[in-house]
């Protein structure tokens, strides 16, 4: 597609290095926009995507992650980008995001999609079906440790304190083993299913010390661990899970405290809480941390579907598959469940 002097392409590997320069340096650029998810989606979870970036006489003006994913239960959908927070438009222009969200929306239709959504921080002008069941919690953290536990609310910070106590043990993994052992349990009493081993190995060969795990331990055994991106002056923790001995020992809090801690001590200045479902029990948590929820703009252009998709885990449609889940053994939810979340996006 192409408007003038502004040409909209699919991402070629050659391009890697100049679309992840462009990521970097826009404003509302994010780790979920880099070029390696798109590989790994490809290659791990056997997506189709189409990544689309729009040149202004040899220069990225604008770029557009996208990948099609196929679910008996959801759908089909084109998603900017599915398994993470954001991956919606990033243009330097008004004419590059024009250009490349057309693209997207001619794809959407060529394809006979369901829907083409497009996950967004801030919202797009247009029309637009619109979804406000999330949001992000972000926040500024101070250089110095101590005023960072300090500005954690008084209940929190003893929760933080109670972990310190249990004699709690913080490691640095290079391997994604115990990480994965906590997350397949997490999100079995959850009631989701959760990928398979390989998918978090395969995060950690891809983006290296961008992607860095902390374990929790107690007296040699794992209580919870948790994957966190880093990404400009953010740390963004992603992936993280614990079982029972998270709960009794407080060791969430505790992991995600060292988390911060760490951060704030290499120069970090934005702590990232990710992504949480309007009044669920984690959107909770982090505003009991002292983080402020903001929206996010998740919108949606219609092709075949008639209405607005509502995947949330909050529908009334999910509770019985997702309490049946909760009883599997963790044994079966790691064998069957790799397939089913593939198509979770």
């Amino acid at each position: 597609m192409s408007t003038q002097s502004f040409i909209v392409n699919r991402l070629d590997p050659a391009d890697y290095g100049r679309w992840d320069s462009f990521v970097r340096g826009v404003e509302g650029g994010t780790f979920y926009h880099l070029s390696g998810w798109k590989k790994l989606i490809e290659k791990e979870l056997r997506h189709r995507t189409y990544y689309l970036h729009c040149e202004n006489e040899g220069e990225i003006a604008a770029v557009l992650p996208l990948a099609r994913v196929k679910s008996w239960l959801f759908g089909d959908a084109l998603v900017s980008t599915p398994f993470l927070v954001h991956g919606g438009p990033l243009a330097s222009s008004e004419q590059a995001l024009q250009n490349v969200v057309a693209a997207a929306k001619e794809i959407a239709e060529e394809l006979r999609v369901d829907y083409l959504e497009l996950r967004n921080r801030a919202p797009l002008n247009g029309k637009w079906h619109c979804n406000d069941s999330y949001v992000t919690f972000r926040k500024s953290i101070d250089p110095d440790p101590q005023a960072n536990l300090m500005a954690i609310p008084r209940k929190q910070r003893a929760m933080i304190r109670k972990g310190i106590k249990a004699g709690l043990a913080t490691e640095i993994d290079t391997k994604t083993d115990r990480l994965y052992g906590a997350m397949l349990t997490c999100k079995r009493n959850l009631g989701t299913p959760f990928f398979g081993r390989r998918w978090l190995q395969a995060i950690k060969e891809e983006f290296g010390e961008q992607a860095e795990i902390t374990t929790i331990t107690h007296d040699g055994d794992t209580v919870c661990s948790v994957m966190s991106f880093h990404f400009r002056d953010e740390i963004l923790p992603y992936y993280g899970g614990g079982g029972d001995l998270a709960r009794d020992l407080k060791g969430n809090d505790f992991m995600y405290w060292a988390v911060m801690e760490g951060a704030c001590t290499r120069g970090v200045s934005i702590f990232d809480y990710g992504r949480s479902a309007v009044d669920s029990g984690a959107y909770r948590f982090k505003k009991h941390w002292g983080f402020e929820p903001e929206p996010l703009h998740y919108q949606y252009y219609l092709v075949k579907a008639k209405n607005r998709p509502n995947i949330s885990p909050t529908n009334p449609r999910y509770q019985l598959l997702i309490e049946a889940w909760k009883k599997l053994p963790l044994a079966a939810a790691g064998l069957i469940g790799p397939p089913l979340a593939r198509r979770l996006a």
